[in-house]
């Protein structure tokens, strides 16, 4: 009998939003796509989020909320969820980082994990 496998991959692409930043007032926005694949073996549901924002002067902001863009996605194995959001931070990089709560079909709850990844203005890391 095949094992049953509670594992979700998450890939992060994110983007400097120029015509909302605002140098002046230290005010820059990101977008950041995130595309979630059901890489185990069973039928599993995003049930809330958990992000950690940190900006250059290690400013953290904390979200937790449910689901990701006012959905609950249930992922079949083999099926990706993909959605766009955003973020503003106080300095022209960052950093993101967190963690997807899941609950599988069966029952058994497990979280996904966010790799760190940068947030940065063009032009500023060499």
């Amino acid at each position: 009998m095949p094992s049953t496998r509670y594992e979700f991959s998450v890939t992060v692409t994110t983007a400097f939003i120029e015509e909302q930043s605002d140098d002046e007032n230290h005010r820059y926005v990101f977008s950041y796509t995130v595309t979630i694949r059901n890489t185990g073996s069973v039928a599993a549901q995003l049930i809330s989020r958990h992000w950690i924002i940190t900006d250059s002067t290690g400013k953290v902001q904390e979200v937790r909320g449910l689901g990701v863009v006012g959905e609950q996605p249930l992922l079949q194995p083999g099926e990706q969820f993909e959605y766009t959001s955003g973020t503003v931070i106080a300095t022209p990089v960052g950093t993101m980082h967190g963690s997807y709560q899941i609950t599988a079909e069966d029952g058994t709850q497990f979280d996904a994990e966010i790799a760190p990844f940068t947030l940065s203005m063009p032009r500023v890391l060499h």
